[in-house]
């Protein structure tokens, strides 16, 4: 063993050593489809108006007073309810691991269905918390009402995520099932909508009933996953304990600024927001007359799909230049499941055609 292995051994957690870190698969030359990003550039015009407001950013100062406009921006975009605040991440992992940082305490647990986002697991684990997975329906991938009321009486988490829809089964789950769990939370419960722009319903009308209840979005999914910003809201009292955990400067000048001048255009984001949604459509239907091929329906902007042998097609696309996520390695309920991201209409004709010759 090399004398930096042994201090790695001696200063690096056990259980951070044993742990994976998030692989982001190389794309060069691919058709990207494996990351739910928005697969459409802003038009010409709009990249050089952005282009000019951002090189008047004063870059050499620390972000200020424009962030409380950024706030303000959000809100009214969301609806947010009066007697809420809003915090700033620099994307929802941020978020995600403030709450869990923020609710570390001697015997504080962490619950969500699962399959759902693996950074809710993920972010418990490096604070030292107990994660608790529920495992969703077989088949339908609904919420399992009892098995998840008996975890949270028997566990009585601090933090329990929802994701609605959820990653990567794509659905919105029952809104009944839903308000029960809430109500029988003893913690917090934080309904994810990062996939808001492409779903039916939103929680955001019901977020006022419950004040142990947080709402996350991001604009990941609203068309800037490279700018790295998500919020979070809640009523003002608990959004100004999460805030205290908030590293300073979280969210840097010029993410502030690219994400204001997106929220001025957010005609252009719906406009692309509704393309995709047509796209899912027309992909979820195209998938149905594949053979063998069983996608499951959808509220966000991915398509799970199952296939006779995940790894075969996808190994097949993948030589065919199409990059889509191998679900495979996680959740049982996922075996030979593929995630599929609703692309352009000409990204999509080529992912179909890969799938249909890779089966």
């Amino acid at each position: 063993m090399s004398q930096l292995q042994q201090r790695i051994e001696q200063v690096i957690r056990a259980d951070v050593r044993q742990m994976h870190a998030y692989v982001v698969q190389p794309s060069a030359g691919m058709v990207k489809l494996d990351a739910m990003e928005n697969p459409f550039r802003l038009p010409p015009e709009l990249q050089r108006a952005l282009g000019e407001r951002l090189g008047a950013v004063a870059i050499n100062r620390y972000p200020g007073e424009r962030l409380d406009v950024l706030r303000e921006a959000l809100a009214r975009h969301a609806g947010m309810p009066d007697g809420h605040a809003l915090v700033l991440g620099n994307g929802s992992d941020e978020l995600i691991s403030m709450l869990a940082m923020a609710c570390r305490q001697p015997g504080a647990t962490v619950l969500a269905p699962v399959p759902g986002f693996v950074m809710y697991e993920m972010s418990a684990q490096l604070q030292g918390m107990p994660f608790v997975g529920v495992p969703l329906r077989p088949d339908t991938f609904e919420l399992d009402e009892r098995a998840m009321l008996a975890a949270i009486e028997q566990h009585r988490p601090a933090l329990v995520y929802i994701a609605y829809p959820n990653n990567p089964t794509g659905n919105l789950f029952d809104d009944a099932v839903i308000e029960r769990i809430v109500q029988a939370a003893p913690g917090l419960v934080v309904i994810d909508e990062a996939y808001q722009p492409f779903s039916s319903r939103s929680y955001i009308d019901r977020l006022a009933r419950h004040e142990h209840v947080l709402l996350m979005r991001t604009l990941s999914k609203f068309g800037l996953a490279g700018v790295r910003l998500g919020y979070m809201m809640g009523r003002r009292e608990l959004i100004e304990e999460i805030d205290k955990v908030r590293p300073p400067y979280n969210v840097s000048v010029l993410n502030c600024e690219a994400a204001l001048f997106a929220l001025e255009h957010d005609d252009e984001f719906a406009r692309q927001a509704r393309i995709l949604r047509d796209e899912r459509q027309r992909l979820i239907e195209a998938l149905q007359a594949l053979p063998g091929v069983r996608p499951y329906p959808s509220e966000a902007n991915m398509v799970l799909v199952k296939v006779p042998d995940a790894r075969r097609t996808y190994e097949g696309m993948k030589a065919r230049k199409v990059l889509v996520k191998h679900m495979g390695g996680g959740s049982p309920l996922l075996a030979n499941c593929l995630r599929l991201t609703v692309g352009s209409p000409e990204e999509n004709d080529l992912m179909i055609a890969a799938l249909r010759d890779s089966l």
